[in-house]
């Protein structure tokens, strides 16, 4: 949906809006506000025209990319905990965030004209970040293999200031990550 029209989108238009979205992340995540709405488009494969009819500004377009990337770090932790034990589905879910921080620091420039614009892309990230991580958290408590007084909040913390100090380093981001779950499983 274009957030002025409540009608779902035919699966065709979806799409297409889906490619768009996809466009932009990469674009705004490359260039910043440098990336051109026709270049967005043109990777997508859709006209300039569909680029506009479901996102009439530049800022929703950016605000969409960010809301995309949230949503798929997010939709990580169920999956992850269907597939992997609980406390290597946790560590896979930490290489998500901060692979998820990197692209966020890329589009910066845009968030920021999306503020200039009075929109706030960041309202409830935090809230839907810390429901992404509690049940990575309890699943894993509960099988014993980390430790059970360990907020959501605090974790995501603890990993935002690994991404911000080895932000030009994954190497070391992976290190400190797997010494952020040492510290995870100590007393489980």
């Amino acid at each position: 949906m274009t957030g002025t029209s409540e009608r779902p989108l035919r699966a065709d238009a979806q799409r297409n809006r889906d490619l768009v979205v996809a466009a932009a992340a990469r674009a705004f995540t490359k260039c910043g506000l440098e990336a051109t709405l026709e270049g967005i488009a043109k990777d997508a494969g859709v006209g300039i025209g569909t680029l506009y009819r479901h996102f009439p500004t530049r800022e929703l377009l950016i605000e969409a990319a960010y809301r995309n990337e949230l949503a798929a770090v997010c939709d990580a932790s169920a999956e992850l905990l269907e597939q992997l034990p609980p406390d290597q589905a946790l560590r896979a879910w930490m290489d998500r965030f901060i692979d998820y921080m990197a692209r966020k620091r890329g589009m910066a420039d845009a968030l920021r004209a999306v503020f200039a614009s009075g929109a706030n892309p960041y309202a409830q990230s935090l809230e839907l970040l810390m429901g992404a991580v509690q049940p990575l958290l309890d699943a894993g408590a509960a099988a014993g293999q980390i430790r059970s007084d360990i907020s959501a909040k605090d974790l995501l913390a603890s990993i935002g200031g690994v991404g911000g100090a080895a932000a030009d380093d994954r190497e070391q981001a992976g290190r400190l990550l797997d010494l952020l779950m040492d510290g995870l499983r100590y007393r489980a």
